[in-house]
Protein backbone atom coordinates (compact mmCIF):
# COMPACT_ATOMS: atom_id res chain seq x y z
CA UNK A 1 0.00 0.00 0.00
CA UNK A 2 1.99 2.95 -1.27
CA UNK A 3 -0.51 5.58 -0.24
CA UNK A 4 0.23 5.16 3.44
CA UNK A 5 1.77 8.28 5.02
CA UNK A 6 5.48 8.58 4.27
CA UNK A 7 6.62 10.07 7.55
CA UNK A 8 7.70 7.84 10.41
CA UNK A 9 4.55 8.45 12.40
CA UNK A 10 4.48 7.54 16.05
CA UNK A 11 1.15 6.30 17.36
CA UNK A 12 -0.53 9.21 19.09
CA UNK A 13 -4.12 8.11 19.58
CA UNK A 14 -6.51 10.84 20.66
CA UNK A 15 -10.25 10.31 21.05
CA UNK A 16 -12.60 13.25 21.05
CA UNK A 17 -16.32 13.76 20.54
CA UNK A 18 -17.49 17.10 19.19
CA UNK A 19 -21.07 17.97 20.09
CA UNK A 20 -21.62 20.25 17.12
CA UNK A 21 -25.28 21.30 17.22
CA UNK A 22 -28.61 19.67 18.01
CA UNK A 23 -28.14 15.90 17.84
CA UNK A 24 -25.18 16.20 15.46
CA UNK A 25 -21.97 14.80 16.92
CA UNK A 26 -18.65 13.84 15.41
CA UNK A 27 -16.36 11.32 17.03
CA UNK A 28 -12.73 11.83 16.04
CA UNK A 29 -9.97 9.25 16.54
CA UNK A 30 -6.53 10.69 15.83
CA UNK A 31 -4.15 7.87 14.99
CA UNK A 32 -1.16 9.94 13.95
CA UNK A 33 0.03 13.35 15.12
CA UNK A 34 3.84 13.17 14.98
CA UNK A 35 4.39 16.83 15.84
CA UNK A 36 1.86 16.83 18.70
CA UNK A 37 -0.16 19.68 17.22
CA UNK A 38 -3.16 20.60 19.39
CA UNK A 39 -6.31 19.90 17.40
CA UNK A 40 -7.83 23.11 18.72
CA UNK A 41 -5.05 25.04 17.00
CA UNK A 42 -6.03 23.63 13.60
CA UNK A 43 -9.82 23.53 13.54
CA UNK A 44 -13.16 23.77 15.28
CA UNK A 45 -16.50 22.36 14.15
CA UNK A 46 -19.67 23.58 12.46
CA UNK A 47 -22.75 22.09 10.81
CA UNK A 48 -23.08 22.24 7.04
CA UNK A 49 -26.29 23.02 5.20
CA UNK A 50 -25.59 20.09 2.91
CA UNK A 51 -27.39 16.75 2.66
CA UNK A 52 -24.25 15.03 1.37
CA UNK A 53 -22.17 15.88 4.44
CA UNK A 54 -23.51 17.29 7.68
CA UNK A 55 -20.34 18.59 9.37
CA UNK A 56 -17.43 20.86 8.55
CA UNK A 57 -13.91 21.09 9.95
CA UNK A 58 -13.58 24.87 10.14
CA UNK A 59 -9.89 25.59 9.74
CA UNK A 60 -8.19 28.04 12.07
CA UNK A 61 -5.17 28.36 9.75
CA UNK A 62 -6.50 28.58 6.18
CA UNK A 63 -8.06 32.04 6.33
CA UNK A 64 -11.43 31.04 4.92
CA UNK A 65 -14.26 31.02 7.45
CA UNK A 66 -12.26 32.37 10.41
CA UNK A 67 -10.04 35.49 10.35
CA UNK A 68 -6.37 34.65 10.88
CA UNK A 69 -2.91 36.16 10.78
CA UNK A 70 -2.16 35.95 7.02
CA UNK A 71 1.29 34.55 7.76
CA UNK A 72 -0.38 31.66 9.56
CA UNK A 73 -2.24 30.79 6.36
CA UNK A 74 0.92 31.00 4.29
CA UNK A 75 2.70 28.74 6.78
CA UNK A 76 0.04 26.06 6.39
CA UNK A 77 1.23 25.57 2.81
CA UNK A 78 4.90 26.04 3.63
CA UNK A 79 4.69 23.29 6.25
CA UNK A 80 3.26 20.83 3.73
CA UNK A 81 6.00 21.84 1.28
CA UNK A 82 8.65 20.99 3.88
CA UNK A 83 7.09 17.57 4.48
CA UNK A 84 6.99 16.94 0.74
CA UNK A 85 10.65 17.85 0.34
CA UNK A 86 11.47 15.51 3.18
CA UNK A 87 9.64 12.69 1.39
CA UNK A 88 11.14 13.45 -2.03
CA UNK A 89 14.75 13.95 -1.05
CA UNK A 90 15.15 12.54 2.43
CA UNK A 91 16.37 15.93 3.63
CA UNK A 92 16.32 16.32 7.38
CA UNK A 93 14.03 19.32 7.66
CA UNK A 94 12.52 18.60 11.08
CA UNK A 95 13.96 21.82 12.52
CA UNK A 96 12.25 23.85 9.79
CA UNK A 97 9.04 21.85 10.16
CA UNK A 98 9.01 22.47 13.90
CA UNK A 99 9.52 26.18 13.32
CA UNK A 100 6.69 26.25 10.78
CA UNK A 101 4.34 24.41 13.12
CA UNK A 102 5.28 26.76 15.95
CA UNK A 103 4.14 29.60 13.69
CA UNK A 104 0.89 27.77 12.94
CA UNK A 105 0.12 27.29 16.60
CA UNK A 106 1.39 30.71 17.79
CA UNK A 107 0.22 33.51 15.45
CA UNK A 108 2.66 35.99 17.02
CA UNK A 109 5.53 33.82 15.72
CA UNK A 110 4.08 33.22 12.26
CA UNK A 111 5.72 36.10 10.37
CA UNK A 112 9.23 35.41 11.67
CA UNK A 113 8.89 31.70 10.97
CA UNK A 114 7.59 32.26 7.45
CA UNK A 115 10.37 34.65 6.44
CA UNK A 116 13.06 32.42 7.95
CA UNK A 117 11.86 29.39 6.00
CA UNK A 118 11.21 31.28 2.76
CA UNK A 119 14.59 33.04 2.78
CA UNK A 120 15.83 30.22 0.55
CA UNK A 121 13.47 28.35 -1.77
CA UNK A 122 13.41 24.57 -1.42
CA UNK A 123 15.36 22.77 -4.17
CA UNK A 124 13.84 20.19 -6.51
CA UNK A 125 15.70 17.33 -8.19
CA UNK A 126 12.97 16.74 -10.78
CA UNK A 127 10.20 18.86 -12.35
CA UNK A 128 6.96 18.85 -10.35
CA UNK A 129 3.50 20.26 -11.01
CA UNK A 130 1.28 21.30 -8.10
CA UNK A 131 -2.52 21.42 -8.35
CA UNK A 132 -4.59 23.20 -5.68
CA UNK A 133 -8.27 22.32 -5.31
CA UNK A 134 -10.92 25.02 -5.53
CA UNK A 135 -12.28 26.60 -3.54
CA UNK A 136 -10.55 26.39 -0.22
CA UNK A 137 -7.16 25.02 -1.30
CA UNK A 138 -6.37 27.54 -4.04
CA UNK A 139 -4.25 29.49 -1.56
CA UNK A 140 -2.64 26.63 0.36
CA UNK A 141 -1.75 24.97 -2.94
CA UNK A 142 -0.16 28.19 -4.15
CA UNK A 143 1.75 28.51 -0.88
CA UNK A 144 3.13 24.97 -1.29
CA UNK A 145 4.26 25.78 -4.82
CA UNK A 146 5.74 29.13 -3.75
CA UNK A 147 8.06 27.37 -1.29
CA UNK A 148 9.92 25.63 -4.12
CA UNK A 149 12.28 27.10 -6.68
CA UNK A 150 13.05 26.27 -10.29
CA UNK A 151 11.39 23.23 -11.86
CA UNK A 152 7.93 23.70 -10.37
CA UNK A 153 4.61 24.61 -11.96
CA UNK A 154 1.26 25.46 -10.38
CA UNK A 155 -2.38 25.32 -11.43
CA UNK A 156 -5.49 25.60 -9.30
CA UNK A 157 -8.82 24.14 -10.29
CA UNK A 158 -11.84 26.39 -10.59
CA UNK A 159 -15.62 26.14 -10.42
CA UNK A 160 -15.92 28.83 -13.09
CA UNK A 161 -16.82 27.92 -16.67
CA UNK A 162 -14.54 29.85 -19.03
CA UNK A 163 -15.51 28.72 -22.51
CA UNK A 164 -12.82 30.79 -24.24
CA UNK A 165 -9.98 29.01 -22.41
CA UNK A 166 -8.72 25.49 -23.23
CA UNK A 167 -9.80 22.93 -20.61
CA UNK A 168 -6.96 20.60 -19.67
CA UNK A 169 -8.67 18.77 -16.81
CA UNK A 170 -12.18 18.21 -15.47
CA UNK A 171 -13.49 16.13 -12.57
CA UNK A 172 -16.18 15.97 -9.88
CA UNK A 173 -16.04 16.59 -6.13
CA UNK A 174 -18.82 14.26 -5.06
CA UNK A 175 -19.70 15.57 -1.58
CA UNK A 176 -19.48 19.27 -2.37
CA UNK A 177 -22.16 21.92 -2.73
CA UNK A 178 -20.54 22.79 -6.08
CA UNK A 179 -19.21 19.60 -7.63
CA UNK A 180 -17.59 20.36 -11.00
CA UNK A 181 -13.91 21.34 -11.19
CA UNK A 182 -12.10 22.62 -14.26
CA UNK A 183 -8.47 23.35 -15.08
CA UNK A 184 -7.55 25.85 -17.80
CA UNK A 185 -4.33 26.62 -19.61
CA UNK A 186 -3.09 27.50 -23.08
CA UNK A 187 0.04 25.50 -22.27
CA UNK A 188 -0.68 21.84 -21.42
CA UNK A 189 3.07 21.40 -20.89
CA UNK A 190 2.68 22.68 -17.33
CA UNK A 191 1.12 19.29 -16.53
CA UNK A 192 2.66 17.19 -19.32
CA UNK A 193 6.36 17.88 -18.68
CA UNK A 194 6.75 17.38 -14.89
CA UNK A 195 7.59 13.86 -13.76
CA UNK A 196 5.50 14.07 -10.58
CA UNK A 197 2.08 15.59 -9.90
CA UNK A 198 1.26 16.88 -6.42
CA UNK A 199 -2.38 17.48 -5.44
CA UNK A 200 -3.03 19.88 -2.56
CA UNK A 201 -6.22 20.06 -0.50
CA UNK A 202 -7.02 21.39 2.95
CA UNK A 203 -8.33 18.02 4.12
CA UNK A 204 -8.98 14.51 2.86
CA UNK A 205 -12.25 13.06 4.08
CA UNK A 206 -12.85 10.10 1.77
CA UNK A 207 -10.20 10.88 -0.85
CA UNK A 208 -12.65 10.51 -3.73
CA UNK A 209 -11.86 13.99 -5.05
CA UNK A 210 -8.19 13.04 -5.33
CA UNK A 211 -9.03 9.73 -6.98
CA UNK A 212 -11.30 11.44 -9.50
CA UNK A 213 -8.67 13.96 -10.54
CA UNK A 214 -5.91 11.33 -10.70
CA UNK A 215 -8.05 9.21 -13.01
CA UNK A 216 -8.69 12.23 -15.26
CA UNK A 217 -5.05 13.30 -15.21
CA UNK A 218 -3.69 9.83 -15.93
CA UNK A 219 -5.74 9.66 -19.12
CA UNK A 220 -4.24 12.95 -20.37
CA UNK A 221 -0.85 13.40 -18.70
CA UNK A 222 0.21 9.91 -17.50
CA UNK A 223 2.60 9.81 -14.55
CA UNK A 224 4.11 7.09 -12.44
CA UNK A 225 3.99 8.95 -9.13
CA UNK A 226 1.39 11.17 -7.47
CA UNK A 227 1.48 12.89 -4.10
CA UNK A 228 -1.57 14.10 -2.20
CA UNK A 229 -0.94 16.76 0.47
CA UNK A 230 -3.45 17.85 3.10
CA UNK A 231 -3.43 19.23 6.61
CA UNK A 232 -5.95 16.59 7.74
CA UNK A 233 -6.46 13.01 6.53
CA UNK A 234 -9.65 11.33 7.79
CA UNK A 235 -9.81 8.36 5.40
CA UNK A 236 -11.14 5.04 6.64
CA UNK A 237 -9.45 1.73 5.87
CA UNK A 238 -12.03 1.24 3.13
CA UNK A 239 -11.13 4.62 1.65
CA UNK A 240 -7.43 3.72 1.70
CA UNK A 241 -8.23 0.48 -0.14
CA UNK A 242 -9.78 2.58 -2.91
CA UNK A 243 -6.39 4.28 -3.32
CA UNK A 244 -4.68 0.89 -3.45
CA UNK A 245 -7.14 -0.31 -6.06
CA UNK A 246 -6.52 2.73 -8.30
CA UNK A 247 -2.76 2.23 -7.95
CA UNK A 248 -3.07 -1.33 -9.25
CA UNK A 249 -5.53 -0.38 -11.98
CA UNK A 250 -3.43 2.48 -13.39
CA UNK A 251 0.01 1.06 -12.47
CA UNK A 252 0.93 4.16 -10.47
CA UNK A 253 2.07 5.05 -6.97
CA UNK A 254 0.10 7.46 -4.76
CA UNK A 255 1.75 8.89 -1.65
CA UNK A 256 -0.31 10.78 0.95
CA UNK A 257 1.23 13.32 3.33
CA UNK A 258 -0.67 15.08 6.13
CA UNK A 259 -0.10 16.72 9.49
CA UNK A 260 -2.90 14.81 11.22
CA UNK A 261 -4.35 11.41 10.39
CA UNK A 262 -7.35 9.66 11.90
CA UNK A 263 -10.94 8.54 11.49
CA UNK A 264 -14.34 10.10 12.07
CA UNK A 265 -17.77 8.77 12.94
CA UNK A 266 -20.92 10.88 12.55
CA UNK A 267 -23.89 10.60 14.89
CA UNK A 268 -27.09 12.49 14.11
CA UNK A 269 -27.67 14.95 11.32
CA UNK A 270 -27.74 18.66 10.53
CA UNK A 271 -30.98 18.37 8.54
CA UNK A 272 -33.18 18.99 11.58
CA UNK A 273 -31.35 22.20 12.51
CA UNK A 274 -33.32 25.35 11.75
CA UNK A 275 -31.68 27.76 9.33
CA UNK A 276 -30.89 30.80 11.44
CA UNK A 277 -31.86 34.31 10.45
CA UNK A 278 -28.96 36.44 9.17
CA UNK A 279 -26.87 38.16 11.81
CA UNK A 280 -28.36 41.56 12.71
CA UNK A 281 -27.27 44.66 10.82
CA UNK A 282 -26.73 48.04 12.42
CA UNK A 283 -26.99 51.58 11.15
CA UNK A 284 -24.14 52.35 8.78
CA UNK A 285 -21.64 55.18 9.25
CA UNK A 286 -18.91 53.89 6.96
CA UNK A 287 -16.84 55.76 4.39
CA UNK A 288 -16.67 53.85 1.09
CA UNK A 289 -13.55 53.97 -1.06
CA UNK A 290 -13.09 52.18 -4.39
CA UNK A 291 -9.59 51.29 -5.56
CA UNK A 292 -8.25 49.78 -8.78
CA UNK A 293 -5.03 47.74 -8.81
CA UNK A 294 -5.24 46.61 -12.44
CA UNK A 295 -2.22 48.65 -13.55
CA UNK A 296 0.05 46.52 -11.38
CA UNK A 297 -1.06 43.08 -12.65
CA UNK A 298 -1.23 41.18 -15.95
CA UNK A 299 -4.56 39.89 -17.25
CA UNK A 300 -5.43 36.73 -19.15
CA UNK A 301 -5.83 37.48 -22.88
CA UNK A 302 -8.03 34.46 -23.55
CA UNK A 303 -10.83 34.87 -20.98
CA UNK A 304 -13.28 36.69 -23.22
CA UNK A 305 -14.68 39.91 -21.81
CA UNK A 306 -13.99 38.85 -18.21
CA UNK A 307 -10.61 40.24 -17.14
CA UNK A 308 -9.22 37.40 -15.03
CA UNK A 309 -5.72 37.82 -13.66
CA UNK A 310 -3.05 36.05 -15.69
CA UNK A 311 -0.98 34.83 -12.74
CA UNK A 312 -3.52 33.94 -10.06
CA UNK A 313 -2.90 30.23 -10.63
CA UNK A 314 -6.16 29.65 -12.51
CA UNK A 315 -4.31 29.52 -15.86
CA UNK A 316 -1.04 28.03 -14.64
CA UNK A 317 2.16 29.46 -13.16
CA UNK A 318 5.89 29.01 -13.72
CA UNK A 319 8.81 30.39 -11.67
CA UNK A 320 9.22 33.25 -14.17
CA UNK A 321 5.57 34.22 -13.67
CA UNK A 322 6.04 33.98 -9.91
CA UNK A 323 8.81 36.57 -9.83
CA UNK A 324 6.59 39.04 -11.65
CA UNK A 325 3.65 38.25 -9.35
CA UNK A 326 5.79 38.73 -6.24
CA UNK A 327 6.80 42.20 -7.40
CA UNK A 328 3.18 43.15 -8.11
CA UNK A 329 2.05 41.90 -4.70
CA UNK A 330 4.73 43.81 -2.80
CA UNK A 331 4.07 47.01 -4.73
CA UNK A 332 0.32 46.73 -4.12
CA UNK A 333 0.80 46.01 -0.41
CA UNK A 334 3.07 49.03 0.02
CA UNK A 335 0.51 51.31 -1.61
CA UNK A 336 -2.42 49.89 0.35
CA UNK A 337 -0.47 50.11 3.59
CA UNK A 338 -0.42 53.87 3.09
CA UNK A 339 -4.21 53.82 2.76
CA UNK A 340 -4.63 52.25 6.18
CA UNK A 341 -6.12 54.42 8.89
CA UNK A 342 -7.05 51.83 11.51
CA UNK A 343 -5.16 49.71 14.01
CA UNK A 344 -7.40 46.68 13.49
CA UNK A 345 -7.81 45.89 9.80
CA UNK A 346 -9.50 42.96 8.06
CA UNK A 347 -8.56 41.94 4.52
CA UNK A 348 -11.10 39.73 2.73
CA UNK A 349 -10.49 37.65 -0.38
CA UNK A 350 -13.40 36.50 -2.51
CA UNK A 351 -14.14 32.90 -3.44
CA UNK A 352 -11.20 31.31 -5.23
CA UNK A 353 -9.33 34.62 -5.22
CA UNK A 354 -7.47 33.93 -2.00
CA UNK A 355 -3.70 33.73 -2.39
CA UNK A 356 -2.94 37.15 -3.88
CA UNK A 357 -5.11 38.98 -1.28
CA UNK A 358 -3.54 36.85 1.46
CA UNK A 359 -0.02 37.77 0.38
CA UNK A 360 -0.96 41.45 0.10
CA UNK A 361 -2.54 41.36 3.57
CA UNK A 362 0.63 39.82 5.01
CA UNK A 363 2.69 42.76 3.74
CA UNK A 364 0.31 45.53 4.84
CA UNK A 365 1.72 45.85 8.35
CA UNK A 366 0.75 44.90 11.89
CA UNK A 367 -2.82 44.47 13.06
CA UNK A 368 -4.06 42.87 9.83
CA UNK A 369 -6.25 39.76 9.79
CA UNK A 370 -7.29 37.82 6.71
CA UNK A 371 -10.21 35.65 5.60
CA UNK A 372 -12.28 34.99 2.48
CA UNK A 373 -15.83 34.68 1.27
CA UNK A 374 -17.01 31.19 0.38
CA UNK A 375 -19.66 29.22 -1.47
CA UNK A 376 -20.16 26.94 1.57
CA UNK A 377 -23.56 27.26 3.28
CA UNK A 378 -23.08 26.73 7.02
CA UNK A 379 -25.46 26.86 9.97
CA UNK A 380 -24.77 30.03 11.97
CA UNK A 381 -25.12 29.47 15.72
CA UNK A 382 -23.97 31.97 18.35
CA UNK A 383 -22.49 29.57 20.89
CA UNK A 384 -19.07 29.61 22.57
CA UNK A 385 -17.91 26.21 21.29
CA UNK A 386 -19.31 26.62 17.78
CA UNK A 387 -17.06 27.75 14.90
CA UNK A 388 -19.44 29.98 12.92
CA UNK A 389 -21.19 32.54 15.11
CA UNK A 390 -22.02 35.23 12.54
CA UNK A 391 -22.84 34.98 8.87
CA UNK A 392 -24.47 36.55 5.85
CA UNK A 393 -25.40 35.33 2.38
CA UNK A 394 -25.25 37.51 -0.71
CA UNK A 395 -25.28 37.04 -4.49
CA UNK A 396 -21.75 37.04 -5.87
CA UNK A 397 -21.14 40.45 -7.48
CA UNK A 398 -19.20 38.72 -10.26
CA UNK A 399 -21.95 36.15 -10.94
CA UNK A 400 -25.31 36.87 -9.34
CA UNK A 401 -26.48 33.29 -9.96
CA UNK A 402 -23.96 32.09 -7.37
CA UNK A 403 -24.61 32.63 -3.65
CA UNK A 404 -21.59 33.51 -1.53
CA UNK A 405 -21.24 33.78 2.23
CA UNK A 406 -18.92 35.40 4.70
CA UNK A 407 -18.68 34.38 8.33
CA UNK A 408 -17.40 35.53 11.70
CA UNK A 409 -17.28 39.29 11.16
CA UNK A 410 -19.04 40.70 14.25
CA UNK A 411 -20.10 44.32 14.50
CA UNK A 412 -17.40 46.67 15.78
CA UNK A 413 -14.49 44.21 15.55
CA UNK A 414 -12.53 46.13 12.91
CA UNK A 415 -11.93 49.79 12.12
CA UNK A 416 -11.48 49.21 8.40
CA UNK A 417 -11.89 46.44 5.86
CA UNK A 418 -10.28 45.83 2.47
CA UNK A 419 -12.39 43.64 0.16
CA UNK A 420 -10.34 42.24 -2.74
CA UNK A 421 -12.11 41.32 -5.97
CA UNK A 422 -10.44 39.88 -9.04
CA UNK A 423 -12.95 41.45 -11.42
CA UNK A 424 -14.88 44.71 -11.28
CA UNK A 425 -18.60 44.57 -10.56
CA UNK A 426 -21.25 47.23 -11.04
CA UNK A 427 -22.56 49.32 -8.13
CA UNK A 428 -25.90 47.51 -8.34
CA UNK A 429 -24.20 44.09 -8.20
CA UNK A 430 -22.09 45.23 -5.27
CA UNK A 431 -25.04 46.67 -3.34
CA UNK A 432 -25.96 43.50 -1.35
CA UNK A 433 -22.47 42.94 0.06
CA UNK A 434 -21.85 46.66 0.56
CA UNK A 435 -25.07 46.96 2.55
CA UNK A 436 -23.88 44.19 4.87
CA UNK A 437 -20.28 45.35 5.29
CA UNK A 438 -21.18 49.00 5.78
CA UNK A 439 -23.29 47.94 8.75
CA UNK A 440 -20.37 46.26 10.54
CA UNK A 441 -19.21 49.32 12.47
CA UNK A 442 -16.29 50.10 10.16
CA UNK A 443 -14.83 53.56 9.80
CA UNK A 444 -13.67 52.85 6.24
CA UNK A 445 -14.55 50.16 3.70
CA UNK A 446 -12.12 49.79 0.79
CA UNK A 447 -13.14 47.78 -2.28
CA UNK A 448 -10.06 46.87 -4.34
CA UNK A 449 -10.69 45.68 -7.90
CA UNK A 450 -7.93 44.03 -9.93
CA UNK A 451 -9.50 44.78 -13.32
CA UNK A 452 -9.84 48.14 -15.14
CA UNK A 453 -12.52 50.65 -14.20
CA UNK A 454 -15.52 50.61 -16.53
CA UNK A 455 -18.29 51.94 -14.24
CA UNK A 456 -18.92 55.20 -12.42
CA UNK A 457 -18.97 55.27 -8.62
CA UNK A 458 -20.93 58.39 -7.74
CA UNK A 459 -21.05 57.96 -3.96
CA UNK A 460 -17.50 56.83 -3.26
CA UNK A 461 -13.96 58.11 -3.44
CA UNK A 462 -12.13 56.36 -6.29
CA UNK A 463 -8.36 55.87 -6.53
CA UNK A 464 -6.08 53.89 -8.82
CA UNK A 465 -2.95 52.23 -7.49
CA UNK A 466 0.01 53.25 -9.59
CA UNK A 467 -1.28 56.75 -10.31
CA UNK A 468 0.94 59.46 -8.77
CA UNK A 469 -1.97 61.05 -6.89
CA UNK A 470 -3.60 57.78 -5.78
Amino acid sequence: MNNKPLMDYSLDLTERTYKIAGDLELHVSVTSNPYSIPLDALFSMAARINKKRSFLFVSKVLGKHIPVNPYTSLLSGTTLALLLQQALQGNHTDEKVQRAIEGLVCPEKAETAYHAIMSERLPLKQPIAFIGFAETATAIGHAVYEAFGQGSHYLHTTREVIEESPTILQFEEEHSHATAHYGYSNDPAILAQPEILVLVDDEITTGRTSLNIIRDLQGKFPKKIYYVLALLDWRTEEDILQFDQLERELHITIHVISLIRGNTKVVGSSESLPVQAPSPLFEKHTELQIGYANQLFSHAPYAGNRPYLQHSGRFGLTPANTEQLDRSITQTAELLKRKRTGIHTLCVGTGEFMYIPMRIAAEMGDGVSYQSTTRSPIHVIEHDDYAVKYGHAFPSPEDEQVVHFFYNIPHGMYQELFLFMEREASPSSMEPILRILQAKGLHTLHIVFFSPQTVDWKEAKVWKLGDPDA
